[in-house]
């Protein structure tokens, strides 16, 4: 049994390390018009390249969660975070594109590597309140990834797109302060398990209630890549500054945080499956409102835009937590699921959504998206059906 004290300790840093992760991970979406025009691309090319690096941050995830489920070490981690650091931040500094791209997915890479194991040894180094520590963790993610845009808007804003590289430091100076506090596996009094890659695929595939979590947690993403990647592009023609853009996805995001830590404590009030049907629900008349204001009155679209993100990301821990407890042997691929598979899946989906958003507006392409979480809410019933297999 790990007492308080112990337990603590160990996720200070891992929600730490999540905070700055994610905060790499969300730097390029604002200014990304700016890069698109720096290195003479259209909308289109720059959302297949931001596709591409969520495809490398996150369809490997699952992969990746298999040897953190299997192996006795922290090794993920630390060369995770500190692969993302480097990468991302020298990113938009580079003039040449190829090299840029190159940078962009070997930073999505380290992301994608630094996820699972973490989602992983939370549960692991939890003995308390699961949903409350998952929730914690999801939040700083999500807030680090809401603060991504600040720090590289502001950046690039005030110094130039050459001096992102500086941004490096700040994941540089955090990892081997991790290596050094988290406790190793060995202190540990858990048996080590071996795990068929091949055989946990299947298993977690061909549960329908995995399915479905799967499902909820790709379209709410769908919404939140969207709005991210298609966005800037909007308010970039409508002559915003790159902080201006910073800030309107740093209120989307960081709100996303927020209902991160709220909806633990709502889930007990409201139950569990009124929390997804708000969640996917919601979006929609919100994003109708928005595409009656942003022309006409944007301080409101903003606000609009910003209650968004609270809704979208509403039903996150509990999506989490509810999917690892239906195969428990399975914490860190599920988590690779759930986090990271159902990102890479609308990654690839968004290389069609630009084109779309080229085609008919983007605008118009948000707002039919919207429809699809709210449509497909009906399946939020049969996560609770004895029924399905769990």
């Amino acid at each position: 049994m790990i007492y308080d004290k112990e337990e603590r300790k160990p996720q200070i840093w891992f929600c730490g390390g999540h905070f700055i992760n994610d905060v790499y991970t969300g730097c390029l979406n604002p200014i990304m018009p700016f890069i698109a025009e720096q290195v003479s691309i259209s909308m289109p090319v720059a959302t297949i390249i931001l596709s591409c690096s969520h495809i490398f941050s996150s369809l490997l995830q699952p992969f990746f969660g298999y040897f953190a489920d299997n192996m006795r070490k922290r090794a993920l981690i630390f060369w995770g975070l500190i692969c993302t650091a480097i990468f991302i931040s020298i990113a938009p500094a580079i003039h040449n594109i190829y090299l840029m791209i190159l940078c962009i997915m070997l930073g999505s890479l380290g992301s994608s590597l630094f996820h699972p194991q973490s989602l992983g040894l939370i549960s692991r180094f939890t003995t308390s309140d699961v949903v409350k520590n998952m929730g914690i963790f999801m939040a700083l993610g999500t807030l680090g990834f809401s603060m991504g845009p600040l720090f590289s808007s502001s950046m690039a804003q005030y110094m130039g797109l050459d001096k992102m590289p500086l941004l490096a430091l700040l994941g540089l100076g955090w990892a081997p302060l991790m290596f050094l506090t988290v406790p190793k596996f060995s202190n540990q009094k858990v048996e080590k398990q071996k795990i068929n890659f091949k055989n946990a695929i299947v298993e977690i595939l061909s549960n329908r209630r995995l399915n479905i979590l799967n499902l909820i947690a790709m379209l709410k993403s769908l919404i939140t890549t969207s709005c991210s990647i298609l966005l800037p592009f909007l308010w970039k023609s409508q002559g915003y500054t790159k902080f201006q853009i910073g800030l309107a996805l740093f209120f989307f995001l960081a709100l996303g945080g927020i209902s991160s830590l709220v909806s633990p404590k709502l889930e007990h009030k409201i139950g569990t499956a009124n929390v997804f049907y708000f969640s996917m629900i919601a979006t929609l008349p919100l994003m109708i409102m928005f595409m009656f204001t942003y022309k006409t009155y944007p301080i409101l679209s903003f606000i609009i835009f910003a209650m968004m993100g609270f809704v979208t990301m509403f039903a996150s821990p509990i999506t989490m937590n509810m999917a690892q407890n239906v195969l428990p042997h399975y914490k860190s691929i599920i988590g690779g699921f759930i986090n990271g598979f159902s990102w890479g899946i609308v990654a690839i989906i968004m290389s069609i959504v630009g084109y779309l958003a080229q085609a008919i507006s983007i605008v118009p392409v948000l707002v039919i998206i919207s429809f699809i979480p709210a449509i497909c809410s009906f399946l939020v019933k049969f996560l609770f059906d004895e029924k399905i297999e769990c």
